[in-house]
Parts: structure tokens; C-alpha cells; sequence
């Protein structure tokens, strides 16, 4: 599992070839207090998540 706030990430890498699932957290800024918000959504998506990329917004 791996979870980012940074947008870019795919462009950088590419996804698919990995084995391993990918969250980017969209949030307003990467202050704790703007991502705690975003909690219960990475919570959903952990029980389905696959390899690949996940969008929260």
C-alpha cells in the first residue's frame, strides 16, 4: 500500500507494472488537518483496493 498526496506520482511511475496499490489523497493542502478528512474514504477503499491507482477526492 502506498499513500501519496502528491498528483504527479503518475506520471512519474508506471502503475500498472507494480505490485502495489496506490492511493492519492486530493486535498486541499498535505496539512494533517486537511487529510484526517479524507480518512474514512482510504478506510472504504483498502477493502477493495487492487493494484493500480485510487483516486479520493
Amino acid at each position: 500500500m502506498f499513500i501519496k498526496v502528491d498528483r504527479n506520482l503518475s506520471f512519474q511511475l508506471y502503475l500498472p507494472q507494480l505490485d502495489i496499490a496506490v492511493i492519492v489523497l486530493q486535498a486541499p493542502s498535505n496539512r494533517l488537518v486537511d487529510l484526517k478528512i479524507l480518512m474514512p474514504k482510504v478506510i472504504d477503499v483498502l477493502a477493495t483496493i487492487s493494484k493500480g491507482e485510487v483516486t479520493i477526492d
